[in-house]
């Protein structure tokens, strides 16, 4: 999933076909390179831990605006679209002026809008601070994956990505923890200004000690230039769009992200509370401790999913199709459950479940990696992204009207989950056949080539 590319992207072939070759140019890693890549990693857990705290403090902003649930969900939907729109343009950023600058930028985005939102009091300021959140957050992850191909070699890669999701997730349980204790003890601005005080922290140490690369493994002058001319050009950024779509693989991934991410998102960052309190009758820190389940399970899953596809990439496509299957099983037994409230046991299988979406829509990015060429990846990996992210909004979206509409009927609302996770599913199968066979081309072309290579 990694957008990187330059000097390391060579190397990542290599390491595909199993040789041990280490290309010059290729970072050697080591400690510094721990320390810097860390502080592109602590941006990212701030920027998680502001985009999720609208998930723990879901109820208390419908009553400070005043809103129905249909104008609550329109702040997640909001962020959510800011952050999808933002995807490629970021890549095309980072490209051009670097991860530092992107970085900063970032970070002086997101904590403005956590600040502004802290001391809104009208329900267009609460919006217009959620969406300068969202673009802050966009420029996080990409140029995180991007730092990582930089400072380390590209065979750490997988590792990388994995370790900086795990972070990420670590970044939720702030909220779900921290942050909703806070916001009960002190209060809607206190609790949301004090939460700004981490962006400040990061941005010091990202201004101060993060650099793009190592001395002496900067990009190829031509290289960057060529990637500079470029971005400027409308024209590549068509091609570049035209030809990620085109490959099966680049859609498949898309498609997979687009199933398996949803659901969780959805309860992490605006519905589960809701749903857990008025529609199951749970307490407050009850329904915290089952959000704090969600990414405990996320992070222990990515693990176990990871190491599974890293010794059987055949196992891809049953990994994401069974993990839709189990979830769907487990939202069916919830909302089906006579009398409506569901026993305590099975929310905890529910949210269980939903803590292996996360690692689940990870897969998609494991789709479009082979089928794009290293100067493609970020483009690609922007529109897998996006697939997760628009349904998302579109969950988001549709249970807000139909909690409205049936009056806070939470049945009737959730079932709109089933509906885009049988649209996924269908699209997974009408692809897989052709992406594999695509995939294998490419394997045996690479093979090829490497035959042919020179000693």
């Amino acid at each position: 999933m990694s957008s990187g590319s330059g000097s390391s992207s060579g190397s990542g072939s290599d390491a595909a076909s199993g040789s041990a070759i280490r290309l010059p140019g290729d970072p050697p890693g080591g400690r510094r390179a721990v320390a810097v890549w860390g502080i592109g990693v602590a941006v990212y857990f701030v920027a998680i831990t502001y985009r999720t705290s609208l998930g723990v403090a879901g109820l208390d902003a419908a009553d400070r605006f005043d809103i129905n649930a249909s104008a609550l969900s329109t702040f997640s939907i909001l962020q959510l679209l800011v952050y999808a729109g933002m995807q490629i343009p970021v890549g095309l950023m980072v490209d051009r002026l670097g991860t530092k600058k992107v970085l900063a930028l970032g970070v002086v985005l997101f904590t403005a809008g956590q600040l502004g939102f802290a001391l809104s009091h009208s329900y267009a300021t609460a919006l217009a601070a959620r969406a300068l959140l969202g673009c802050g957050d966009a420029m996080t992850f990409i140029s995180v994956l991007r730092l990582g191909s930089r400072w380390f070699p590209a065979r750490r890669g997988p590792l990388i990505a994995q370790i900086a999701a795990l972070f990420g997730m670590a970044g939720n349980l702030i909220s779900t923890l921290v942050l909703s204790r806070l916001l009960h003890s002190l209060g809607w601005t206190p609790a949301f200004a004090g939460s700004a005080i981490g962006g400040a922290v990061v941005l010091v140490l990202l201004l101060v000690f993060l650099k793009d690369h190592p001395e002496g493994y900067e990009p190829e002058p031509a290289v960057r230039h060529h990637a500079q001319d470029h971005a400027r050009g409308g024209g590549f950024v068509r091609r570049q769009i035209a030809a990620a779509w085109r490959e099966p693989g680049t859609r498949l991934g898309m498609w997979v992200h687009f199933t398996t991410q949803f659901p969780a998102m959805v309860f992490l960052l605006l519905w589960g509370m809701p749903f857990l309190v008025e529609a199951q009758g749970l307490s407050r820190a009850e329904a915290g401790e089952l959000l704090t389940l969600v990414v405990l399970a996320n992070m222990a899953v990515g693990l176990v999913y990871g190491q599974i596809i890293a010794r059987h990439h055949k196992a891809r496509t049953p990994l994401a199709l069974g993990t839709v299957g189990v979830t769907a099983l487990s939202w069916g037994a919830a909302l089906g459950w006579p009398g409506g409230h569901a026993p305590m046991w099975l929310l905890v299988v529910l949210c269980t479940v939903l803590g292996a979406c996360g690692p689940a829509s990870m897969i998609g990015f494991d789709f479009a990696r082979p089928a794009n060429p290293p100067e493609r990846l970020g483009t690609a990996s922007g529109i897998v992204n996006m697939g997760g992210f628009t349904a998302s909004m579109a969950t988001l979206l549709a249970i807000g009207v139909l909690l409205d509409a049936t009056g806070d009927n939470y049945r009737i609302a959730f079932a709109s989950v089933f509906v885009l996770e049988a649209v996924g599913v269908a699209q997974i199968l009408r692809l897989r056949g052709r992406a594999d066979r695509r995939e294998r081309e490419r394997v045996v072309a690479s093979r090829v080539e490497t035959v042919h290579v020179p000693a």
